[in-house]
């Protein structure tokens, strides 16, 4: 009954739009309160411990990288060479667009921060060729999706934190779903253009000279995730410290390029200081909530009930998918994680699932969420930049939700998918 009314209190503060961070830790709170025979300072004493991890360094430094890399105009680089390889097939400056998004996930491990970093660059060079501006943000949106697939991942790094698995595995078994994303969302693009539902002006074809010579101007940013991918595959640093050796080698670019100044390092600095702590503070807040749902021993329960249902792998695979996102129309992707993950791994665990697979499926669902109304936050992001209403990006997503579901089932279904890479590396 005590646990029913801390779930009703976050829910509560969810709609009242409480900050994630206070309706998770008031909740915890009103539990304790409610029960009256555990101290309050319960609270405080799980929430440092619960930001004790090394691997929660590589959250910032990743956050850096990617502001550093932005500021420092190679977004732009980004976008015109992917502009010279694919702007003058069918679908035009959509596949530039999820092409350079694939690229710039190997810079920035945040959705939001690819979505507006290359957003701003994409959506008025799409205006411009006569683009809907309702599908040019709906084609952004989705693909910033693959950001945080990608390596690296910000939401990879809580997540293997939470499930003790290691971030390396995880950042490796990101790549070929993303890049199968990334094919999936391409397709609907071409599917689009061909059958006449956009219109997609299509670009001269660019000569040997103009793709040599983007190429050159984009070369810097695209050697960063050369260094990310190379570093894991090697084993010669963790992710952390690559993390560490991305932020050096983004400020080195851009003041070499002469494209970052230090007043708009510093403003990175401030602005990655920012998201960073949002971040963490929301960890920090649900660490004694996650207390309280293991105290009273729901994830063992919760498995319990739905394996009584039934101990199917896929369909117990599939009610998870149902139910992220389920949860993800209503909540902060953060939050999810930080409540589903411990809830769930029992189940997985049970059913011996890799914890793997499992996170990166997980995640793609969460990320599929923060593309969804009412409250996906890409989608306001998305907003704010194309400068169109919420309804019409909402109806201009509809299709892509195609791809991206088919994408969530393949991952889903497929695990040797997800986990050839990692066991590749490991044998």
């Amino acid at each position: 009954m005590l646990l029913a009314a801390m779930f009703a209190l976050f829910a509560l503060g969810i709609l009242l739009e409480m900050p994630v961070a206070f309706a998770l830790a008031g909740a915890a709170v009103g539990y304790l309160l409610l029960a009256d025979s555990i101290p309050l300072t319960v609270v405080v004493q799980r929430m440092a411990p619960g930001l004790d991890s090394f691997p929660l360094l590589a959250i910032p430094l990743f956050v850096l990288a990617g502001n550093l890399l932005n500021s420092g105009g190679l977004a732009a680089r980004i976008f015109d060479f992917a502009c010279a390889l694919l702007g003058h097939v069918r679908g035009s400056l959509a596949h530039v667009n999820i092409a350079a998004s694939m690229i710039f996930a190997g810079m920035s491990g945040v959705a939001q921060a690819d979505a507006a970093g290359l957003g701003t660059v994409e959506i008025e060079a799409m205006r411009k060729r006569g683009f809907d501006p309702g599908f040019s943000a709906a084609v952004t949106a989705a693909s910033a999706i693959i950001g945080p697939i990608i390596p690296p991942s910000v939401i990879m790094v809580i997540y293997a934190v939470i499930a003790q698995v290691s971030v390396a595995d995880l950042f490796l078994a990101g790549i070929l779903p993303g890049l199968l994303i990334g094919a999936f969302l391409m397709a609907q693009v071409y599917f689009m253009a061909v059958t006449g539902r956009v219109v997609a002006p299509v670009e001269p074809r660019a000569t040997r000279a103009d793709v040599a010579r983007t190429f050159w101007r984009a070369l810097p940013a695209l050697l960063a995730p050369v260094i990310l991918v190379a570093g894991l595959l090697s084993g010669a640093a963790t992710p952390t410290e690559l993390g560490a050796v991305t932020v050096i080698y983004a400020a080195a670019v851009g003041f070499w390029l002469r494209e970052l100044t230090v007043r708009a390092a510093l403003r990175s600095v401030a602005e990655s200081g920012l998201t960073a702590g949002v971040l963490v503070f929301i960890i920090s807040c649900a660490v004694p909530f996650g207390w309280v749902v293991s105290v009273n021993n729901v994830p063992a329960h919760l498995a319990d009930f739905i394996l009584s249902l039934t101990d199917s792998k896929t369909v117990v695979l599939f009610l998870i998918n149902l139910l992220l996102l389920a949860a993800g129309l209503v909540m902060e992707t953060t939050a999810i994680l930080l409540i589903a993950v411990p809830a769930l791994l029992p189940l997985a665990l049970a059913l011996e699932i890799d914890l793997v697979h499992f996170g990166i499926v997980m995640i793609l669902n969460l990320l599929i969420g923060a593309t969804t109304p009412p409250f996906g936050v890409i989608l306001f992001i998305m907003m704010d930049i194309a400068k169109v209403s919420f309804g019409r990006i909402v109806r201009s997503m509809l299709p892509f939700y195609v791809p991206l579901g088919v994408a969530l089932l393949v991952i889903t279904f497929w695990p040797d998918l997800v986990l050839w890479l990692p066991r590749a590396l490991a044998d």
